[in-house]
């Protein structure tokens, strides 16, 4: 791929989780360990407020980005994209307190349900364009964020602070 204009550029280096998706081994890891960085300084600079803007600003922008990367690699939502795992990992953590112990289970989980996926994740990969590529992370996002708050409703003094 070689982005033509800035805009161009931009939209690669978002859908790329800002050259994470280049990594040589596990790109879409590297696009959660994005998400929780931003899950992490974000509620350490204005708590769930800032996560929830935060969040609506990389989903907005992923789906801006993602499909037309995906044209420009030529190939149906190619392992480089990884806007989408910084999406879902976020979601997947949204309005939880992130302790180390949340944010090492919300990752493990986000990462165990993305290569899973779970019906109907499963078949949101297959709508057109950036829909496709983000709707199956967002909804794995949404799985982990419940189960992750069963656990800590099931197991309050596991978790630390909240």
């Amino acid at each position: 791929m070689t982005p033509i204009g800035a805009a161009d550029r931009a939209r690669a280096w978002i859908a790329t989780g800002f050259g994470a998706g280049y990594a040589p081994v596990a790109p879409g890891t590297f696009g959660s360990l994005w998400g929780i960085a931003l899950v992490w300084g974000l509620h350490r600079a204005g708590g769930h407020v800032a996560v929830l803007a935060g969040l609506v600003a990389v989903t907005l922008l992923g789906f801006w980005s993602a499909a037309d990367a995906e044209r420009r690699f030529g190939r149906p939502d190619p392992g480089c994209i990884v806007v989408d795992e910084v999406a879902g990992q976020m979601l997947s953590l949204l309005v939880l307190a992130p302790t180390a112990v949340t944010l090492v289970a919300g990752f493990l989980l986000f990462r165990l349900l993305d290569i899973v996926k779970p019906f109907p994740a499963d078949r949101l990969e297959s709508l057109p364009g950036s829909s496709g590529i983000m709707a199956d992370d967002l909804l794995a996002g949404i799985y982990v964020n419940l189960v992750l708050r069963g656990l800590h409703w099931g197991f309050p003094s596991f978790w630390g602070a909240t």
